[in-house]
């Protein structure tokens, strides 16, 4: 059987990969409010799937207040796909 990655084994990682796969974009805010995460821990899990090339994150600014936008990369679709296959294949689907 395929090993789970264990970058998107955590349960964080996991539900921001799972809401960014059906958005072109979402901001942190969003992203916070989606996964109940708090902002430091949401930050931290955001640095590690974007140092391993899974998103890309944009910070920016709107008017004065800071906004930082994220996005799946084609590795972290791949790597999503890769992760719910093997998945699949653990549930016997």
């Amino acid at each position: 059987m395929k090993e789970l990655d264990p970058l998107l084994h955590s349960q964080l990682r996991l539900a921001v990969m799972s809401v960014l796969m059906n958005l072109d974009k979402a901001d942190f805010v969003y992203l916070k409010e989606k996964t109940d995460a708090t902002a430091g821990n949401l930050s931290v899990q955001l640095d590690k799937l974007s140092t391993a090339g899974y998103i890309t994150v944009e910070k920016g600014f709107v008017g004065k207040k800071p906004r930082t936008v994220c996005s799946v990369t084609e590795k972290g679709r791949r790597a999503f796909e890769a992760y719910v296959d093997a998945l699949r294949q653990y549930l016997n689907l």
